[in-house]
C-alpha cells in the first residue's frame, strides 16, 4: 500500500506565558519566529505562534498556544519529548549554552547509538538535541549559536504509551511507519528513508498515569505529519476510516496549511496536513515574516478585542527573517 505521509509536518505544545516561549524557542533552542498568528479554534484567543529553522522546512517546525489558563497533566498518551537534530560533536556546546541560561537539563545519554541531551521549556516540556551525522539542513544562527551548533530540525518524537501493542498497529498499518529497533523501553518506528525528521519512538511506561488532552500548560498537543495535498489527506482519512480508526476529523482550514486529527490508540493525537499556495506569506513578505500578529479572515472583525486579551510580545533582535 501507499501511504500518504511522509515525515513530520511540524509538533505542536501548549506553553505558559508567551515571552517566555519566544525567549526560549529563539534564544535557547535557537529557531527563528516565523509566525505570529492565533489559535483558529474556539470562543477564546490565544497565540499560535510558530518558529522553524532557517528555510522553515516542513519537519523543523514547532508550534505553540502560550496557554497559561488552564494546567495540563503530563503523563502516558502523550509526546514525552520533542527531538531536533545537532551535528556531530557539538553536544559540549549545547551542555555549556543550557548551563550559562540557567536551563534545566541532563547529561549526555544515548538512545539507539546516538546521543542526546534532555533540557526543559519553562513550563515543562521536555526537549532533547541529539547528534546526527546525516541531517544537512539549514539551522537558525543567533549572537550565541553558530550555523555548526544549530539545530537542523527535528529528528523525531518520544510518545509514552501505556501499551505498545496498539499504537504500534497504528503507526504500521494506518501510517506506514516500520518497527526498526527496540533498545529497552524504547520501540522505534521509521517512515520513508529513516533517521531525521521520519522518526517516532515509543516509550513502554505501563504504569504511568494518563495526562490530559486537552488545552493545557506544560503538555505537548499533537503531532503533524506532512502529506503533499488535500487528495492524499482524503486518501489518508479513507485509511482510517477502513480500519476503523472512524473518529477522524474532516479537512480543517488552518489559512497557512490544512489539517486533519485522529486520536491515536494510545491517546496520542495525530495531525496529517498539507499546505496550501503562498503558505506562511500569505499575509506578509518573506521579510516581514515573525515580525507582528496576524489574524485569519475569519478573526478580523474582533481584532480589537482579541489584541486586548493578549500579552504583549517583544520579538528579541535577529530572531525573524534577515533578507
Amino acid at each position: 500500500m501507499d501511504y500518504p505521509a511522509t515525515g513530520y509536518h511540524h509538533i505542536t505544545a501548549c506553553t505558559g506565558a508567551a515571552q517566555e516561549d519566544v525567549n526560549f524557542f529563539t534564544g535557547i533552542v535557537g529557531q527563528r519566529l516565523a509566525k505570529q498568528t492565533v489559535l483558529m479554534d474556539g470562543k477564546f484567543p490565544h497565540y499560535h505562534l510558530y518558529y522553524s529553522n532557517a528555510n522553515i522546512e516542513p519537519g523543523s517546525i514547532m508550534t505553540t498556544f502560550p496557554y497559561s489558563r488552564i494546567m495540563g497533566r503530563r503523563g502516558s498518551g502523550q509526546v514525552q519529548s520533542i527531538t531536533y537534530t545537532v551535528a556531530m560533536g557539538v553536544l559540549p556546546f549545547w551542555q555549556e549554552h543550557l548551563k550559562r541560561h540557567k536551563v534545566e537539563h541532563g547529561s549526555v545519554e544515548e538512545r539507539f547509538g546516538q546521543r542526546f541531551i534532555r533540557f526543559h521549556h519553562p513550563a515543562g516540556m521536555a526537549f532533547e538535541v541529539l547528534e546526527d551525522r546525516n541531517d544537512t539542513r539549514l539551522g537558525w544562527t543567533t549572537r550565541e549559536i553558530g550555523a555548526a551548533e544549530s539545530v537542523r530540525g527535528f529528528h523525531g518524537t518520544v510518545l509514552s504509551v501505556r501499551d505498545v501493542s496498539e499504537q504500534e498497529k497504528f503507526l504500521v498499518e494506518a501510517l506506514g511507519f516500520r518497527k526498526t529497533g527496540v533498545d529497552g523501553g524504547y520501540h522505534r518506528f521509521e517512515i520513508g528513508s529513516g533517521g531525521a525528521n521520519k522518526t517516532l519512538t515509543l516509550l513502554h511506561e505501563p504504569d504511568r498515569m494518563p495526562g490530559s488532552w486537552t488545552f493545557g500548560a506544560g503538555t505537548v498537543h499533537h503531532i503533524a505529519l506532512w502529506v503533499a495535498d488535500d487528495g492524499a489527506m482524503a486518501a489518508q482519512k479513507a485509511i482510517y476510516e477502513e480500519l476503523g480508526y472512524t473518529d477522524a476529523s474532516e479537512i480543517k482550514d488552518r489559512y497557512y496549511f490544512h489539517s486533519m486529527y485522529v486520536r491515536s490508540p494510545g491517546g496520542i493525537l495525530v495531525e496529517c496536513c498539507c499546505n496550501v499556495p503562498g503558505g506562511f506569506e500569505k499575509d506578509e513578505t518573506a521579510s516581514e515574516l515573525g515580525t507582528k500578529l496576524h489574524l485569519p479572515p475569519w478573526f478580523e472583525g474582533r481584532r480589537n478585542e482579541i489584541l486586548a486579551t493578549l500579552e504583549p510580545i517583544a520579538v528579541p533582535p535577529g530572531s525573524t527573517a534577515r533578507i
